[in-house]
């Protein structure tokens, strides 16, 4: 690592120009150990972009490492992943691989933890879609769940749960691990309505999908996952969703629904009851 002068930086944008940093370094003059500020490059390589023919970023760019450790110290903020992902296909792909990774894994580290545990060194589906789970509550367009149309929109904290999971699932389907949200609440014309979220482990070789293709359950025909974009099934088509759901969500019987894409990520939507039978309806279980 070699200092530069300040003359000798290269014109950067201003979010690639955050990729300079400071760091200490003994002066001349000063005592051992006593850090003075100055301009360094962590690594001075870079590399071409070979994914695009037409990429704006033809003199190369920066490692990966460095991307890496300037999101770490933003806190792996999710606008600006997006941000950097929507520079040309290179970044697309860092942001994929490395930054959403990193952001789920900072984001909901137990969670992430137990998602990977069978081996995987990937989770189903991607992990920018994973990471849009954690943040995005879908709400829903018409044409589903009973033709309301709610916008989605981005949520400060969910809280996902394993134990509410079980919930979710048919007796004979609770060895498999699925997380669910808690209810996001809105207001409708008909009374409060929920909306949650969640996604399986290792979907792929779960008893749920396995009784998903025995009993020949039909794919939506035009509506995909919001988050990875895969076709989805009903869990109430495929009679599906037990009774138990209800109390977990606090919810009317009969007023849930939800839908399970070919990656394992669910959307659901429910209508909730009252607070006060909420709570009277959470006693009875």
């Amino acid at each position: 690592k070699k200092e530069v002068r300040q003359r000798n930086i290269p014109l950067l944008s201003p979010l690639l120009s955050a990729l300079i940093l400071f760091s200490p370094v003994e002066g001349r003059g000063r005592r051992k150990g006593t850090p003075r500020l100055q301009l360094r490059m962590l690594v001075k390589k870079q590399y071409r972009c070979l994914h695009s023919a037409t990429c704006s970023c033809k003199k190369g760019h920066l490692s990966e490492d460095v991307i890496f450790l300037v999101f770490q110290h933003l806190n792996w903020n999710p606008r600006l992943i997006a941000t950097l992902s929507c520079v040309c296909k290179w970044f697309n792909d860092i942001a994929g691989r490395v930054l959403w990774k990193a952001f789920c894994q900072t984001r909901a580290p137990k969670m992430m933890f137990d998602l990977q545990s069978s081996g995987s060194h990937s989770v189903d589906g991607n992990w920018k879609a994973l990471g849009k789970m954690l943040i995005y509550c879908s709400g829903c367009s018409k044409g589903l769940f009973n033709s309301i149309h709610i916008p989605g929109h981005f949520v400060q904290s969910t809280r996902f749960s394993r134990t509410s999971g079980k919930s979710f699932l048919l007796p004979q389907c609770r060895t498999d691990v699925l997380y669910v949200s808690d209810p996001c609440e809105h207001l409708d014309h008909e009374g409060d309505v929920g909306f949650f979220r969640g996604v399986f482990k290792s979907f792929s070789v779960s008893r749920v999908k396995k009784m998903l293709i025995d009993r020949e359950a039909k794919l939506h025909p035009t509506e995909v996952c919001p988050y990875c974009k895969a076709k989805q099934w009903s869990m109430l088509q495929a009679k599906m969703v037990p009774t138990s759901a209800c109390s977990r969500l606090g919810a009317y019987d009969d007023c849930i629904e939800y839908y399970v894409c070919l990656n394992g990520h669910i959307r659901g939507f429910c209508t909730l009851l009252p607070l006060s039978d909420s709570e009277e309806a959470s006693e009875v279980e």
